[in-house]
């Protein structure tokens, strides 16, 4: 066997390894389980419709969304961290709220606080950078100890660098892909030097605007169209909001050590050795493929017990 086809048989048994860790991380949980089965079936029933009308566009949403949906659990066999279930299903809906009933569904010109509802619970995953410091904290292999205060200073700043992100993803869809994910706004004001005619530094204002007219002809507004520049702004200052409070509660959560009830169902931990699914797939290829006769490898329960105290939440 050269090493081309010896790479290929490695690669292939890594994606093995990675399915069979996906299809047990996902089954650990029964409550997230079934949010993300009836999730996905909801989903692939929005594509077939989509593709049944012809708007590839939503279809690639739709795909988009069965990517999104398993990131949760990816997430988790990959660095070896426990999603608490609520947070996961949290970040399920989430999932599902903005691309399926935001975007296909239209709920944000239905429901003008569906985008502001859904940034404000962006806010909460500072819960995630409680537990990055958290992990850090806890490693033999980085010199790193952070108090409560700067504990929950940078669980807001992950949280808002998230949600500054989002706004990166939305921007690039309206601007390459021809959507409008940065929803527009009627105002009746504006303010701009670029009016200025004298073409100094001074703002020229606009008040009382009744309607618009582009090439000529009227759009019919009622004022002028603000083109996403508020709502960017409107869902920052409310993942600001968001990320502000868990940052709070998760400050008391850290200085208790631990005893919150509620910052704990959102907030990550170390995986448990006997929850490694990764392992436990590569275990199970070796085992497969081992000779007969070949010792099974008992693992030191002293060594578990030491994993497992090592887990557990800040």
């Amino acid at each position: 066997m050269n090493k081309n086809q010896k790479n290929q048989k490695r690669g292939k048994g890594r994606l093995r390894n990675l399915s069979k860790a996906l299809r047990m991380e996902l089954r650990e949980h029964r409550s997230s389980f079934l949010v993300y089965v009836t999730l996905r079936v909801l989903v692939i029933v929005m594509m077939v419709l989509q593709l049944l009308n012809r708007n590839y566009e939503n279809v690639f949403l739709c795909a988009l969304t069965l990517l999104l949906l398993i990131m949760p659990s990816l997430v988790q066999i990959t660095f070896k961290v426990e999603l608490p279930t609520t947070l996961e299903i949290i970040i399920l809906l989430f999932i599902f709220a903005a691309e399926i009933l935001g975007e296909i569904s239209e709920f944000y010109l239905v429901f003008p606080f569906w985008d502001s509802v859904l940034h404000t619970l962006n806010g909460f995953l500072a819960a995630i950078g409680f537990s990055l410091v958290d992990l850090l904290n806890r490693s033999e292999r980085t010199v790193f100890n952070l108090s409560p205060v700067f504990t929950a200073i940078v669980a807001f700043c992950f949280s808002m660098t998230i949600g500054v992100v989002w706004e990166f993803f939305e921007f690039g869809m309206d601007q390459i892909g021809g959507y409008d994910m940065q929803k527009d706004t009627v105002i009746h004001t504006i303010r701009s030097v670029a009016l200025d005619p004298a073409g100094r530094n001074v703002p020229y204002v606009i008040n009382h605007i009744k309607e618009t007219a582009v090439n000529g002809a009227e759009l019919g507004l009622g004022g002028y169209l603000d083109i996403g520049l508020i709502d960017t702004m409107q869902d920052l200052i409310v993942n600001f909001i968001g990320a502000l409070v868990f940052s709070v509660i998760g400050y008391f959560y850290v200085k208790n050590r631990g005893k919150g009830i509620f910052a704990g169902k959102f907030i990550p931990r170390r995986k448990a050795a006997d929850r490694d699914f990764l392992k436990i797939a590569r275990e199970g290829e070796n085992s497969s493929t081992a000779p007969r006769g070949a010792e099974d490898q008992v693992p030191d329960p002293e060594e578990e017990e030491g994993a497992e105290n090592r887990g557990g939440d800040i």
